[in-house]
């Protein structure tokens, strides 16, 4: 009962059965009746979505780029309110040491200042040189932003705090002074 298998395949191949002529076209139309071919519409769709995407695509990179604001010529005046400028802070770690010295002796010597009605004309002039300065820092900090660090920039930047700071030693000078003449005249009247 049991058979080689090896016997078997001897056997098996001296009995060459040939296919039928034609026997491959009719098993390929059988495997097409089957499976029929897709229909190019499908091809089509994708053809149509990958537009739509490129298309997608280019608008939303045409509206950043159109987005982006034009740069602002030297001479005209920006309102800082609405561009976020940088700082001698966003520059270097010790330029901003720098600038918060700075700030923060100017912010001290605002503080210090004793207004009166008496030295009101004197302090409202220190006042506008105070906002011009001001003005100026700001428009330099647009430069620094838009153009980038440079030395001229940088510097600009730190003698406007130095000024800033010194127009209030001399506006506390003078008060200091005028209080002290008045202290005198005072005094005088007192003793006559």
């Amino acid at each position: 009962m049991a058979q080689d298998i090896r016997e078997l395949f001897k056997e098996d191949a001296q009995t060459h059965e040939k296919m039928p002529i034609n026997h491959q076209n009719r098993f390929l139309k059988k495997l097409d009746d089957a499976f029929p071919i897709e229909s190019k519409s499908k091809f089509n769709r994708l053809k149509i979505a990958a537009s739509i995407v490129v298309f997608l695509g280019l608008g939303f990179g045409a509206y950043n780029f159109l987005k982006q604001e034009a740069p602002i010529p030297n001479n005209t005046i920006v309102n800082t309110n609405t561009v976020e400028t940088k700082t001698l802070g966003d520059v270097s770690p010790g330029l901003k040491k720098v600038e918060d010295y700075y700030l923060a002796s100017i912010n001290l010597e605002l503080s210090k200042i004793e207004y009166t009605p008496e030295t009101k004309d004197l302090f409202d002039g220190y006042v506008v040189q105070l906002e011009e300065l001001d003005k100026e820092y700001k428009r330099l900090s647009v430069e620094l932003t838009q153009s980038g660090p440079s030395e001229l920039t940088v510097n600009a930047l730190i003698d406007n705090l130095k000024f800033r700071l010194n127009l209030l030693y001399r506006l506390r000078a003078q008060l200091k002074e005028l209080n002290t003449s008045e202290t005198g005249v005072d005094e005088v009247k007192q003793s006559i």
